[in-house]
Parts: C-alpha cells; sequence; structure tokens
C-alpha cells in the first residue's frame, strides 16, 4: 500500500554555508517592495522537479551554496539533486548528481568538494511540507519571509515532506546532452534597454565587446562584474523603476551588475540591458574569476528562445533513462 498522505522529516544535521527552501518565486507582491526571491538556477530547479516525478515543476527544493548540508532522513524518500557538483554521497557512498536517487530511511545525505558550479538543488517527490507565505515557499533572508523561519537552514531544523512508497521507484537520469556546463567563460545573451539611451554609443560597443570579470560581491541579490567602465552620456541616475531578474544595471562608476532573485524591487541606476531567461543559469553557478561576454540579440529572438527553453523542458521529461 502507499504511503503517499504519511509524512516524513528530515533533520538537519549540520547546516553548510547557505541552505534555503526556494520555489519559483514570490512575484504578486513586488509593488509593495518584496522582493521576488525564488531558486537562481531555474534550469536545475525545474530538472530535480521533473526527477522527481512531481507534476508541478514549480515545486520547492533545497537551493545549496557552495559547502552543502549534512541531512538525515527520518523515512523514506526519492530525491533528486542538480545543479552544481558539490560531491554529493549517501551514507558515504558518492552519488550522481542529474538523477534521482531512492534514499531509506535512516540514511544521510551529505556534500564534499565543490567539482563545478555554485548552487545545487534537491527536489524530492511530493514536495517539502513547508508553508506558503504570500503564495510562495521561497524564503527571503532580509525581510524573514518564507521558507523555515525567513531565514537559511540551521543545525537541528527538521523539514517535513509528503513521505514516498519507493518499493516501485526506479532511478533515472537526464541524458547528457542536457546537462548544461558550468565553464569559467561564458556568454550571456542579453536584449538591450529599457534605458540603453542613456549611455554612449562606446558605452554601448564596449558592454557588447568587453570581458567582465565576477568579482567577490556575488551574491543572492545581484552579481557585480568588474571590467572597462561603460561609459554613460550624462548621469547614471534615473527615476526609480522596475527592475526584473536578469537586468544589467550600470552606476555611476561604469561596472555593470546583474541583478539576480533578492534584487531590489526598483532602482534608480540605469539598467544598459537584461540577460535572457535561459541563460541566467550560468549567472547563477559563476564564480569569482568567471568571466561572461554580453551578446545582443533582438527581443523576437530571446521569445523565441524561451519558448524552445520551455519545449526543452518537456523534451526532457520524455527522455529520462533508467540508471
Amino acid at each position: 500500500m502507499s504511503n503517499s498522505s504519511t509524512r516524513g522529516t528530515i533533520e538537519v544535521v549540520s547546516q553548510g554555508l547557505l541552505t534555503t527552501v526556494q520555489d519559483e518565486g514570490r512575484f504578486e507582491h513586488q509593488h509593495s517592495g518584496l522582493s521576488a526571491s525564488g531558486v537562481m538556477d531555474n534550469f536545475a530547479h525545474k530538472t530535480a522537479n521533473i526527477l522527481c516525478g512531481n507534476a508541478n515543476w514549480n515545486e520547492a527544493v533545497l537551493e545549496v551554496t557552495m559547502l552543502g548540508p549534512t541531512l538525515k532522513f527520518n523515512a523514506d524518500a526519492y530525491i533528486a539533486i542538480t545543479g552544481a557538483d558539490l560531491s554529493p554521497a549517501i551514507d558515504g557512498a558518492p552519488v550522481q548528481t542529474w538523477q534521482s536517487l531512492v534514499v531509506k530511511s535512516g540514511s544521510t545525505l551529505s556534500f564534499g568538494a565543490v567539482k563545478h558550479g555554485v548552487r545545487a538543488y534537491i527536489g524530492i517527490c511530493g514536495g517539502f511540507d513547508i508553508p506558503l507565505v504570500m503564495g510562495s515557499k521561497s524564503t527571503y533572508i532580509k525581510a524573514k519571509v518564507g521558507g523555515i523561519e525567513g531565514r537559511a537552514l540551521r543545525s537541528g531544523d527538521i523539514i517535513a515532506y509528503t513521505q514516498t512508497d519507493i518499493a516501485e521507484k526506479k532511478p533515472l537520469k537526464i541524458p547528457q546532452v542536457f546537462i548544461p556546463a558550468y565553464t569559467a567563460a561564458q556568454v550571456l545573451r542579453v536584449v538591450l534597454g529599457p534605458q540603453d539611451d542613456a549611455f554612449t554609443a562606446e558605452g554601448i560597443s564596449t558592454c557588447l565587446t568587453g570581458e567582465y570579470t565576477v568579482t567577490p560581491q556575488n551574491d543572492r541579490m545581484g552579481c557585480r562584474l568588474s571590467g572597462q567602465a561603460i561609459k554613460h552620456k550624462a548621469s547614471a541616475d534615473i527615476i526609480s523603476d522596475g527592475i526584473v531578474m536578469g537586468a544589467v544595471q550600470v552606476p555611476g562608476e561604469g561596472q555593470p551588475i546583474i541583478l539576480m532573485a533578492d534584487r531590489q524591487t526598483t532602482g534608480g541606476y540605469t539598467k544598459i540591458a537584461a540577460v535572457m531567461y535561459a541563460d541566467l543559469y550560468k549567472v547563477a553557478q559563476a564564480k569569482q574569476g568567471d568571466t561572461f561576454r554580453f551578446a545582443n540579440i533582438p527581443i523576437e529572438a530571446a521569445q523565441d528562445l524561451y519558448v524552445s527553453y520551455l519545449g526543452t523542458l518537456n523534451e526532457i521529461a520524455k527522455a529520462l533513462l533508467v540508471v
């Protein structure tokens, strides 16, 4: 018989560097000044849910940053780990990322050295039993909203989930062709605007031909870059307006900042471009010292690529391989 209605729990044995509960985000409250928050790497998030068999690909996951936690499962579970390879292991035995895993009651999931990428995602079949706050389970630490008491996981926390009957669950993996490479040098496709007219022709050329390096100021709010200064025609200041995830903001000193999940809702600096949705994972998985180049594409091409991105997720769901 199925145990689908039974709750299981995970004990956080050690907390790691920064692990939070995240889903796609909290989008209907930005007019009130509340950040959308949500996952940094939308592709890894959705594929984790696909691997877990969750019909809702927006179901909340655990977003693990660099140094992973140690988690003890007090009931059977069917999970998936995607995104960065942080050397996951179950009961000390290494396991692969980008595939689903059967975890038995009493087992412990841990992480080791960072092989590539920055953020890993732990999805679970049936979802984490976390209350919705304003329509989302996402954690926004600055406002202490969502997730587990609006904060990162701590040692001793207990996280509930819907226990799954694992008897007939088979480990699945994503075909290699769909797994992204987290390389140290990446191209980000962007659409210019909305304030590209605030920059000189030379400034726009600099943005689109220069190489920019990820600085230590790289977190869930934004990724600050360093490179040749992007010149404004006059001031970098504007009347504050709304900010989308991936907006490339350029303050007065001319160094771009890519605004991410925990971005402010409005900002008073010019934005020269926005990174297309399907390329945001590159920013989410970038570490200090990695480099970006910007490539301008028409907005119609960005829209077509977004449709193609959604199609890729459907292809993945149909192409899962039994391990």
